[in-house]
């Protein structure tokens, strides 16, 4: 092996005079917590790091989708041991300029977000190319939980996965309950513009708040600071 292809590749964080630790710290507040731009700033600056809104767009544009990536790939690879047994799928509507467009998302059982997806419409087509995402990054379950809009049927039928859907009045909740957080950073952001813009936030809003959801209702407050110290400490260490 050569010694180029041996060196390590070059720190992302190279051509910005912020340090990763600011930079993180950043795009955490802002994807993680229902904040503006100028909510950021406002509260950066009470701690002593001065810079502009517009610097808070651009880090979380451009590192935003780089630390998710990063955690799905580490999730994905410790999940590769683990059967995910049942998924939960549903598709919630978002207006864009106006415009209905739809979001679609996949919920293991244990509530984590597995994948977004952006279409205009929510038929057979958009149903399909959806599920093939999700289907072909994290495997096929057991059991698909739907509701009862047909596409979901019929992208099955291609798939050959009728026999795994299961359609119940309540049986979707956990899904259903995933879209809030969602909700709560739309109505801060002022909704989006862009369906490119729409389909990236949510992506990067999904990993991270996959990352720092320790379901504290399930778990003793000891078990929950250990688990929130652990996810505090890996997140510092992204693109490290």
């Amino acid at each position: 092996m050569s010694r180029k292809s041996r060196a390590k590749p070059p720190s992302p964080f190279r051509c910005f005079n912020s340090s990763p630790e600011v930079i993180r710290l950043v795009v955490m507040m802002y994807v993680r917590f229902p904040l503006s731009l100028r909510n950021v700033e406002d509260l950066l600056f009470e701690r002593g790091i001065d810079l502009c809104h517009e610097t808070v767009r651009m880090w979380w544009n451009r590192f935003g989708p780089m630390f998710a990536g990063d955690i799905r790939r580490q999730r994905v690879s410790r999940m590769k041991g683990f059967r995910q047994w049942r998924w939960h799928l549903d598709e919630m509507y978002v207006k864009l300029n106006g415009e209905m467009v739809y979001l679609w998302r996949a919920v293991d059982q244990e509530g984590e977000i597995l994948e977004s997806f952006v279409t205009k419409r929510r038929d057979k087509e958009a149903a399909l190319s959806f599920m093939k995402k999700a289907l072909k990054r994290h495997g096929s379950p057991e059991a698909i939980t739907t509701d009862g809009l047909a596409s979901y049927k019929a992208a099955m039928k291609v798939l050959g996965n009728t026999e795994k859907q299961e359609i119940g009045r309540w049986a979707n909740n956990r899904v259903e309950n995933s879209h809030l957080p969602f909700r709560r950073r739309e109505r801060a952001m002022l909704r989006f513009r862009q369906m490119k813009s729409l389909q990236k936030f949510a992506s990067v809003h999904a990993n991270v708040h996959n990352h720092f959801n320790q379901e504290r209702h399930l778990i003793d407050r000891q078990t929950y600071k250990l688990r929130r110290s652990a996810a505090l400490v890996e997140w510092q260490s992204l693109m490290g």
